[in-house]
């Protein structure tokens, strides 16, 4: 993925920061992991610390003190998230903030001006993402709102600012996916989204919904799924031919005492780990598996020291960094199916009951 202020190689996952941080960890913890890129969230940030204080420091990337890429939710996903705080109509959101009890209006050009003024390298349409299990209805007003707030989105654009992505939605109606696509798709957006996945609905229809959407969106365009970030779900959208992730899903785990690994799901909250000098994951050289034993963190989880939660999300953000650089790798020697396989048969469905769903509560 080429942006006007770096690459990124592909397939990728990006952290995320929705106020400015990942959760846990530090920004100089993110950049020695090896990641380019973050995503944060425009609606939260506009929020607080509010846009002039992001204006003042110079930009998002002064602001937070991160040197790599920065990525730019619009608010989308706080339209359905936050629906007891918002009013809905074609000119845009309406929000009351929790936090202050202000009211904001949100729409497709003041957006687009909001993740200007940030400096976003890559910023997102403002649309509407319905929730699970919609009416046929919703999901159709949905579709047509997202196309009308995408031109007007293009329309406000200023040129010489980062890239844009256009977003699909549609629910779970695969008919309303095929008109997003053909409709979003028919403007100049530099990559398109696959929005309203794993916001609540069933697990096999979300990967029939991605494995028909996502060939169609154009091959010459990078392809991003929104909120999807299970290890076993990125396997099956690489497949599909989705380029881009995010998810707090990795760090929301490690918070709780659970830890990916090539073996697959690692409790170590439970009592098991407490005699298992071993490291979480033999293969994985991150800070916590280079120097300390599951014991060890488990003694950190349970004693609630601030140590525990960052070796953990450490370890589960190095696991994402190589299972998509193990992805890319086996992309370009022509052995990806048989690496997805191998990759299936330790995640398996159920691995994370309600896994995503946790991540889409932190995300609003």
């Amino acid at each position: 993925m080429v942006l006007p202020r770096g690459e990124v190689p592909t397939p990728a996952f990006m952290p995320v920061a929705t106020q400015g941080a990942v959760k846990a960890a530090s920004h100089e913890d993110v950049e020695e992991l090896g990641f380019r890129l973050i995503m944060c969230n425009s609606y939260h940030l506009a929020v607080r610390p509010g846009v002039d204080a992001i204006a003042r420091a110079g930009g998002l990337h002064k602001f937070i003190g991160w040197p790599g890429l920065i990525a730019t939710d619009s608010g989308g996903f706080q339209v359905m998230s936050l629906a007891q705080f918002r009013k809905i109509t074609d000119e845009g959101a309406t929000f009351q903030s929790p936090l202050d009890g202000v009211t904001r209006m949100f729409t497709p050009e003041s957006v687009m001006g909001l993740q200007e003024s940030f400096g976003s390298d890559l910023a997102m349409v403002l649309d509407e993402c319905p929730p699970a299990g919609c009416t046929r209805e919703a999901a159709e007003a949905s579709v047509a709102r997202t196309t009308a707030w995408a031109r007007r989105a293009v329309a406000a654009r200023r040129s010489g600012t980062g890239a844009l992505f256009g977003i699909v939605q549609g629910a779970v109606d695969l008919e309303l996916r095929e008109r997003s696509v053909g409709e979003v798709a028919s403007l100049p957006f530099d990559g398109f989204a696959i929005g309203g996945l794993s916001v609540g609905e069933p697990k096999p229809a979300m990967l029939k919904t991605l494995d028909f959407t996502a060939p169609l969106l154009p091959e010459g365009k990078v392809r991003y799924l929104m909120g999807v970030g299970e290890p076993g779900d990125v396997a099956d959208a690489i497949a599909a031919g989705v380029d881009l992730f995010d998810c707090v899903f990795p760090t929301r785990v490690a918070r709780n005492g659970l830890a990916l690994t090539r073996a697959g799901r690692v409790v170590i909250r439970n009592h098991a780990a407490a005699s298992e000098d071993g490291p979480v994951d033999p293969a994985c050289a991150c800070p916590a598996c280079r120097r300390y034993g599951r014991a060890y963190l488990r003694h950190l989880i349970h004693a609630n020291e601030l140590a525990g939660l960052r070796l953990l999300t450490l370890h589960n953000l190095a696991y994402m960094r190589d299972l998509l650089k193990e992805a890319r790798e086996a992309v370009l020697e022509g052995r990806f199916a048989a690496w997805r396989s191998a990759l299936k048969a330790v995640w398996r469905p159920g691995d994370f009951a309600g896994g995503s769903a946790l991540g889409a509560a932190e995300s609003a």
